[in-house]
């Protein structure tokens, strides 16, 4: 079959390769969706924009539908989408380092912290500045990342509260990043005491009780109470529609509002398995193969200096044998993939990630 004639591949593309085609109405659809549907239980949407590195296009149409706050992990980022003019409340969504103080002043409207000394350096740089600057504390509930630990709340809680130039609008957890555990009922259930018994205690309202990301749908959907949480940070949902424990499709959303390409720049029958004494490759590993007899091989034009090649999924039936820096090695099975004929592939968030910040890819929005 002529390549030509195939879905998911171009021939002669005109356009410049390796690129991210981004739908635009297809990621509209589904921050709408998403705002529907937390909504319903008093839930507010904050939309993460780190896993399109920033993007104004995409920034700007999610403000253009309704949602008021952007989290972003880099105050790189933040800069770029404040600078550009994006109206919306920025939520700097990592813990600031001590070196990022004065640009975390100037640009964050919202800061994530855990750590006493960093809380004190951005209440002497708001005083400064003439300003008080607004934080979420992050409590540890067991994914063990970022957060500080409950029992330590009756130490940090007086400290922050008698801060000059620093607001404290809230409370937060992490969930499914990093030890993979479920923002389930019970850890839910523990957040909202631990908001409830912080506004008695200390007299404070503290309006944003924030339960987690794209992981707690599932808690979300099967909850008829949500108790105190009433924010959650949403990233991925938006951007490829999944849920973010088992990656399953959320009813009703797009999966496929980003497609990456990439261009052919070899295409040659050759064996299956490399010839020769075998040592190292340059991820550092001794590579296997399976023999299958002679093969066509094609080459595309990126490695994981471009794409976190292991996160992406071919729109035919292609099999990635694997990649260095600037190369990726297919099995082209039955497919006729000529020299400039350009392979789509759909992207897992890490791909995703990697490839908006790839300065080597280009970037079409539709």
């Amino acid at each position: 079959m002529n390549a030509a004639n195939q879905p998911f591949i171009e021939t002669h593309f005109n356009h410049s390769l390796p690129k991210m085609e981004i739908n635009l109405s297809k990621i509209t659809h589904n921050a709408r969706k998403i705002m529907e549907i937390y909504g319903a239980k008093g839930i507010q949407v904050m939309a993460v924009t780190k896993g399109v590195c920033g993007s104004l296009e995409i920034a700007n149409l999610l403000i253009d539908i309704g949602i008021r706050q952007l989290g972003d992990s880099k105050i790189e980022n933040i800069k770029q989408m404040k600078d550009a003019g994006v109206q919306a409340e920025f939520v700097l969504l990592r813990t600031p380092a001590l070196s990022q103080i004065e640009a975390v002043t100037e640009y964050a409207d919202i800061s994530m912290q855990t750590e006493l000394v960093v809380i004190d350096h951005l209440s002497q740089c708001a005083m400064k500045n003439e300003t008080v600057k607004k934080i979420i504390l992050m409590i540890e509930l067991g994914d063990l990342r970022e957060g500080i630990m409950p029992d330590q709340l009756a130490h940090y809680l007086p400290h922050i509260i008698q801060l000059p130039g620093i607001e404290l609008v809230g409370i937060g957890a992490n969930f499914a990043c990093f030890g993979g555990v479920k923002p389930d009922t019970e850890k839910m259930n523990t957040l909202s005491a631990l908001a409830a018994s912080i506004r008695k205690q200390y007299a404070l309202p503290l309006p944003i009780v924030s339960g987690g990301n794209s992981a707690n749908y599932n808690w979300f959907s099967s909850s008829e109470e949500v108790g105190e949480i009433n924010h959650l940070r949403i990233g991925e949902s938006i951007l490829l529609g999944r849920e973010t424990l088992s990656r399953e499709a959320i009813p009703g959303l797009y999966t496929d509002a980003f497609t990456f390409y990439s261009e052919v720049i070899e295409s040659k029958v050759k064996p299956s398995v490399p010839y020769g004494q075998i040592a190292q490759n340059v991820l550092g590993v001794y590579p296997s193969f399976d023999e299958m007899g002679d093969i066509r091989r094609c080459i595309l034009g990126v490695g994981f200096q471009d794409v976190l090649v292991s996160g992406l999924t071919p729109l035919l039936d292609l099999n990635i044998m694997g990649f260095s820096s600037d190369h990726t090695v297919l099995n082209a099975k039955k497919v006729d993939l000529q020299v400039g004929d350009a392979v789509a592939f759909s992207v897992n968030y890490g791909a995703l990630l990697s490839i908006m910040t790839s300065s080597a890819v280009a970037k079409e929005y539709i």
